[in-house]
């Protein structure tokens, strides 16, 4: 009997950014493919695989050459033992660098560049501390040098670069060399261990690869060498920095460095070097840099605080431990957490640490590393959750009275802190998704409306903020960057505050960063100083646009702010905790705003007001570490959560066992068409259509989060309760987030190859489950199968819109604009004398509806899901409503107690305000 061949995959053809994309995710495949070739080839001489061997390695050079390791040498030996006809050495050193790359072995190993040594230690993953030996290993890093294609001077790079090393440096790196421009295009968008990019003056432009959109993927947008900046150095920093901001860049040139220096478009670069004069110092800048990311101030000082022999006399027990591990009863909580907790634990300000509330020493400088890395003005942490950072910048901005656009389906925190400022919320609503229960984003069209309005009614002075959450929890990220700019053409001065609790990663892709708040607020500030915009905007002017409620081109055609006139004040929160490497509740407040010298003052007090004055220093710990991490090595974790979720997506909705009960629903399902002008349909075109997702990104109102993936669980019969508990009980698989028919699968940055594989074969034990179970069941339980989905997915309620403020809490109720004195109806609640209780079933809220006096809500009544407030205090409850509260199925509902039933306002309590 023949041995059948093992299946070896084909590298693609590099011709275009998918092309690319697709082959160094599967760079790994690639290699382990080539080593369990080789070894069918070694058992086999006459399998003939021996050529193909050849074939498979000279496809993969054109693309190894963007990284450091293997290397040139490596892969000359390899090729040679091919060439020479030992099959077995080849198989061996493919082996060792398949194993080296899938475990990173060649960042803490030196024997994964050598292929004749044994390679036992480099097929383990590295295991968490006390399960391994922990080495000293240094961090590794790669360089990107970028210099005419000269041997002789690239060898003697290499020699240099490693003679400068020193037992003293904090890191070791090695260098990928190129010779073009594209190529270095091409190498910092595909190779994540690059820190640093050297250039030397005179390098050519194009690439021998022709890498259809990579001009596009990067912002070149087709632009030939004579339509960049005349120095080609200094056109690739720039554009490293729009793709990678956080890498350090060096010049080395060969005219007079200082006239150099002095060129504003050397703004990215770290430093100048005149030729290669200065090569110790060169080494030394690299390794500086990328210190400077790696230092965590404040985790730096409290690592060595745990160490000193500190006497605490403060009130805080458990603070070094004693109480914990003198004691007869809980050791067991030490023997968990182990005593580094507990020595890092302190109530006290001094002896190294900081204080959150007035930070002066380590605290504040992690805190400007954060706003650094996140490409803000001022950063501030928060160890209370999002929750306190959206009600401290909430606090800080509105006053009494103040109007507040704001998205009706945002988190609580904001509509809790409307009652705190006492503000009054002008809810907009989110374009609904009925048929799945949930809502999405809001349309500008609905923003400028409201806006527009306000104005018609000489009230836009009143107006004070716009909060709008992005993305959603469902992952809708809005277009940030139109979405303020057609703002400010309404209202020069509206102060922004973007949600995005859920997006904090975002910042570290180079697509997703173009949706965020701050990439926004850099967006904006670019227009005010751009001489081309200016032109721009006096030609818009000429289209004669009123900026006026009755002038429907206001609504309908993109408005453009006047840049004299606006001002950037852009907020943003984030949760660290929810996206990043942070202890829970560890959070993040974002400043960008050109009037923060103003607004400073209040926003301590209201820092003040919600900050403990007894923060965790674990929490500020791990947001300090966090920013490490994502600074140095962000772009490679986002990267590879957004290529799991795409294999996600595309493994459940190709599978036919799992697609007969289960879809990943795509943006297509997920976004109108009318707010998704790139037509984009199919979640799974990430990595197949780059030139369709680029558009997506650029140009739709609306573009799904990749990394959020809604899976319809109704076509298999389950609400969305259900399926989660079936999940955690039965198969070990947490989630969150669930909808009537639907649940949500987040992956981050903690996920692998592995949790994909875990939940596609519990989601395929689970349709063979069903499958068997109608199969053999009877026709009454077929028909009970089919009448059960037709309940989740048909017969779906109605998702009520925010109806309107009681005329008592209205400043003017003939007025056509939506906003509401909150804080006054909140606050009436809390005399019970001034409210009721109605039944949602019954005789008497029927007659209430249809006969009135009107039912108005006393408290927040929250579903989960879909986890908004379906009523707010003083708002009037209609018939939508309570049909909606009726139909829903779910197990929470804050503020309602099925027992006593609504919390209504007494009519004749709201008649007596109105006469007065």
């Amino acid at each position: 009997m023949s041995t059948p061949k093992p299946r070896t995959d084909e590298v693609p053809p590099l011709h275009s950014l998918s092309d690319l994309l697709a082959a160094t995710s599967r760079r790994q495949d690639y290699w382990r493919s080539m080593f369990r070739t080789a070894e069918h080839a070694r058992r086999h001489p006459a399998s003939g695989q021996a050529e193909e061997l050849i074939g498979l390695m000279d496809a993969l050079l054109p693309l190894e050459r963007f990284w450091a390791y293997p290397g040139p040498d490596l892969l000359t030996d390899l090729r040679a033992h091919l060439v020479a006809g030992d099959i077995a050495a080849f198989a061996m050193g493919a082996r060792k660098v398949a194993a080296s790359l899938h475990t990173k072995a060649y960042r803490r190993h030196l024997t994964s560049w050598d292929l004749t040594t044994p390679d036992q230690e480099l097929v383990d993953e590295p295991l968490p501390p006390g399960l391994e030996f922990v080495t000293d290993s240094k961090p590794y890093f790669e360089v990107l040098v970028v210099a005419s294609e000269d041997p002789d001077m690239w060898g003697g790079v290499r020699h240099q670069i490693h003679r400068l090393r020193r037992p003293t440096d904090d890191f070791i790196y090695e260098i990928v060399l190129v010779s073009t421009f594209e190529d270095a295009l091409v190498a910092i968008v595909l190779n994540a261990d690059i820190q640093a990019v050297v250039a030397y003056e005179g390098f050519s432009f194009h690439s021998e690869l022709e890498v259809k959109d990579l001009e596009r993927f990067l912002g070149v947008a087709e632009a030939e060498p004579g339509e960049l900046h005349g120095d080609l150095g200094l056109s690739l920093f720039e554009l490293v920095y729009e793709h990678r901001p956080e890498l350090d860049c060096y010049l080395l040139a060969d005219r007079s460095s200082e006239v150099v220096a002095g060129d504003p478009s050397a703004a990215h670069v770290r430093r100048i070097f005149y030729s290669i004069e200065e090569v110790l110092e060169l080494h030394l800048s690299v390794l500086e840099g990328v210190r400077l990311r790696y230092q965590t101030p404040f985790f730096d000082n409290l690592k060595q605080y745990a160490q000193r022999p500190m006497g605490t006399f403060h009130a805080l027990p458990i603070a070094r431990g004693k109480s914990i591990f003198k004691s007869n009863w809980i050791r067991d909580m030490g023997e968990f957490y182990g005593e580094n907790l507990f020595l890092a634990e302190s109530s006290a300000t001094t002896g190294g640490l900081d204080s959150l509330l007035e930070p002066t020493g380590n605290i504040k400088l992690a805190q400007d590393l954060a706003a650094r890395a996140f490409g803000a003005d001022h950063a501030y942490y928060a160890t209370n959750g999002t929750s306190s950072s959206n009600k401290i910048v909430g606090q800080a901005i509105l006053r009494p009275g103040d109007i507040v656009l704001i998205d009706r389906d945002c988190h609580k925190s904001h509509h809790y802190g409307c009652v705190l400022s006492g503000a009054q919320p002008y809810y907009i609503d989110a374009f609904p998704l009925p048929q799945y229960s949930m809502y999405g984003g809001v349309p500008i069209a609905r923003i400028k409306t409201a806006l527009l309005q306000l104005k018609s009614e000489g009230k836009l002075d009143q107006v004070r903020m716009l909060i709008l959450t992005n993305a959603t929890f469902d992952g809708h990220m809005a277009d940030v960057k139109r979405t303020m700019t057609e703002c400010l053409a309404i209202k020069p001065d509206l102060v922004f505050l973007w949600d995005e609790a859920w997006s904090a990663f975002a910042r570290f892709s180079p697509l997703l960063r173009r949706r965020t708040a701050m990439g926004g607020a850099s967006y904006l500030r670019k227009l005010q100083n751009d001489p081309a915009y200016r032109l721009r905007y006096q030609e818009w002017l000429t289209k004669g646009i009123r900026i006026d409620v009755d002038d429907p081109r206001a609504i309908a055609e993109r408005l453009l702010p006047d840049p004299d006139e606006m001002k950037v004040r852009v907020y943003q929160t984030n949760s660290v905790h929810k996206s990043m490497s942070a202890l829970r509740q560890g959070s993040l407040i974002l400043v960008a705003d050109q009037e923060f010298s103003d607004a400073e003052e209040a926003f301590k007090e209201a820092y003040y007001t919600h900050t403990s004055t007894s923060p965790n220093l674990q929490v500020i710990a791990s947001l300090d570490v966090a920013r490490r991490q994502m600074e140095l090595e962000g772009y490679e974790l986002v990267g590879s959560a957004l290529e799991l979720t795409l294999d996600l997506r595309e493994q459940i909705n190709r599978n036919p066992l799992i697609s007969k009960y289960f879809r990943a629903l795509t943006p297509a399902e997920m976004i109108p068409a009318e707010l998704r002008q790139s037509a984009l349909a199919s979640g799974a075109t990430g990595v197949l259509s780059w030139d369709r997702t680029l558009d997506a990104v650029d140009h739709d109102e609306f573009f799904l989060d990749p990394t959020r993936v809604t899976v319809l669980c109704g076509t298999a019969g389950f609400d969305g309760t259900e399926f989660k508990d079936l999940l955690a009980s039965k198969y070990e698989i947490q989630i969150n987030k669930t909808s009537r028919n639907s649940v949500l699968f987040q992956l981050n940055i903690n996920n692998t190859r592995s949790d994909i594989a875990h939940l596609i074969k519990v989601l395929a034990d689970i349709s063979r489950s069903i499958d068997s179970r109608l199969e053999s069941g009877t026709d009454y339980d077929r028909q009970a199968f089919e009448a059960r989905v037709r309940e989740l997915i048909v017969d779906t309620p109605e998702l009520p819109d925010f109806s309107h403020f009681h005329d008592v809490f209205r400043d003017d109720p003939t007025s056509a604009s939506r906003h509401g004195h909150i804080r006054e109806a909140f606050y009436l609640a809390y005399d019970a004398d001034n409210c009721e209780h109605i039944q949602l079933y019954g005789e008497q809220i029927e007659d209430r509806l249809a006969n009135g006096p009107e039912l108005v809500g006393a408290n927040f009544i929250i579903p989960y899901p879909p986890g908004f407030p379906v009523i707010v205090p003083g708002q009037v409850v209609t018939a939508d409503i309570v049909t909606f509260l009726r139909a829903l199925d779910v197990n929470e509902i804050h503020g309602y107690d099925p027992h006593r039933g609504l919390k209504l306002l007494r009519p004749e309590v709201l008649a007596a305000m109105a006469a007065d």
